[in-house]
């Protein structure tokens, strides 16, 4: 097939199941002429952009927010410079919750994004508008960042593959780098380990100041799809890492696919706790001031103010709370220090991680987790989170690679998402165990209710 027969495709794709989730904000005009280089790895392939992150020169970019309402970009990112020259044709924008701020992609901008497997259910956040276009055939991949568990959320909840990959893996040059004390990344979501291979091939490298340079592959990624994984020493994390209770039927995903681990003759040993909730909350907190003075600043230059008009009643909290505690970097700093060294001594011993993704399946919309939410605090916002993204956020700080992979469903028929995490700056190994566990468990015959071209009455 040419591009452009594909471009045609994902338009016809957009139109058949967009109306029913609102993952896709804006199809642009000029899509079956956009500009990407022949060739490459994903030459011709229909892609996405996440609405906030990564950028593109004089495309909207309105970050789910009233208040970047219109604003357009005068720079192209870093990411999608290299988007474009490994042939990926970068087609229109999708949603996101309000700043990047919540796990859940529903926004007064752009109403609320469902999920194709549950239209009652959240397709996770703040990347669910890209998961979910993905998950319903709109495009193959999509555009994704992870500052707290954003790619892998909603890949859990969505039945996709999303890794978020170790910090200085995917430079955010030259006008990113290093974004959020290092905890956020820019990368994809897809379906599956060898589409993940070959967007860490195309994506992954350095830029001219960059404050280091991670340790490069061996290999081409995709090339470790053909290459044995070893014996791995394998810790297990069988109980809650946060105050939210673990799901039964997620527990029972871990446990098996920790068994399936163990058949194939990996060392797998139980694995405690290895930090408290609270740091993650203090970092979260201590980090609004930094915050907080970016918001000002970009308000500023487009001459808007910030206020209940332009800002949801969680991001306005969270906002004040930064400005009313301005000078608190050195302690994000600390505290984030303290809590790789206590991670990292507890997990050294290990090779591979296996967790929950999250603690349980997809979410009604309208849960506390929203930033339309008007009843926490910025506090108690702050604890929501650090307790329901217990197992992912804590590898942002750590700045561990991880992939959520879609190993099992509950007994609705709902997405459970699996995690493994690697060894800082291996994401090799994570693309030959993801690998592994495809062959042993695929999940490419599972379709949600929703997806382009045909609706079936419930997922197989």
């Amino acid at each position: 097939m040419t591009p452009l027969e594909l471009t045609r495709l994902a338009r016809e794709a957009y139109g058949d199941a967009n109306p029913r989730i609102n993952a896709v904000i804006e199809i642009y005009e000029d899509a079956e002429t956009v500009a990407s280089t022949d060739g490459g790895l994903f030459h011709g392939v229909p892609f996405l952009r996440k609405d906030v992150g990564a950028t593109e020169a004089g495309r909207l970019e309105e970050k789910g927010s009233r208040l970047f309402k219109g604003y357009r970009p005068n720079t192209d990112s870093f990411f999608f410079r290299r988007a474009r020259a490994a042939g990926l044709r970068t087609l229109g924008r999708t949603t996101t919750s309000e700043l990047g701020m919540s796990g859940m992609t529903e926004s007064v901008l752009n109403g609320i994004t469902r999920n194709p497997w549950d239209l009652e259910s959240s397709a996770g956040g703040s990347s669910g508008g890209s998961a979910a276009a993905v998950a319903a055939g709109i495009a193959p991949i999509a555009h994704g960042s992870d500052g707290g568990g954003s790619i892998r959320v909603p890949a859990a909840w969505c039945g996709l593959v999303g890794l978020n990959p170790s910090r200085g893996r995917i430079s955010g040059g030259p006008n990113q780098q290093d974004a959020y004390f290092g905890c956020t990344r820019q990368f994809v979501l897809c379906r599956t380990v060898r589409d993940v291979a070959a967007a860490l091939n195309v994506f992954s490298g350095p830029h001219p100041g960059d404050p280091f340079i991670i340790v490069q592959p061996n290999h081409p990624y995709v090339e470790e799809l053909s290459r044995p994984t070893g014996t791995l020493r394998v810790g297990v994390a069988r109980t809650k890492w946060g105050a939210v209770d673990l799901d039964p039927e997620v527990q029972h995903a871990v446990e098996s696919t920790a068994t399936l681990l163990k058949e194939m003759g990996h060392m797998v040993t139980d694995i405690e706790v290895p930090y408290e909730s609270n740091e993650y909350t203090r970092i979260m907190l201590a980090g609004l001031s930094s915050s907080a003075s970016s918001l000002e600043e970009a308000a500023r230059a487009m001459g808007r103010t910030i206020n209940s008009d332009t800002l949801e009643p969680i991001n306005l909290k969270l906002y004040e709370y930064g400005r009313n505690s301005q000078g608190r970097v050195r302690c994000v700093e600390e505290v984030s220090r303290r809590m790789r060294f206590r991670v990292g001594e507890a997990i050294h011993a290990f090779d591979i991680l296996l967790t929950p993704t999250m603690p349980t399946v997809a979410l009604p919309h309208g849960s506390i987790y929203s930033t339309t939410n008007p009843a926490l605090s910025a506090e108690e916002f702050c604890e929501a989170n650090a307790a329901i993204y217990q197992y992912t956020a804590v590898f942002n700080v750590t700045g561990q690679p991880s992939v959520s992979l879609p190993l099992a469903q509950n007994l609705s028929g709902l997405p459970i998402g699996i995690q493994i995490v690697g060894r800082f700056g291996d994401e090799a190994t994570l693309v030959r165990v993801s690998r592994d566990l495809e062959e042993a468990r695929p999940w490419s015959h599972r379709q949600p209710k929703v997806r382009a071209g045909h609706t079936v009455a419930a997922p197989i």
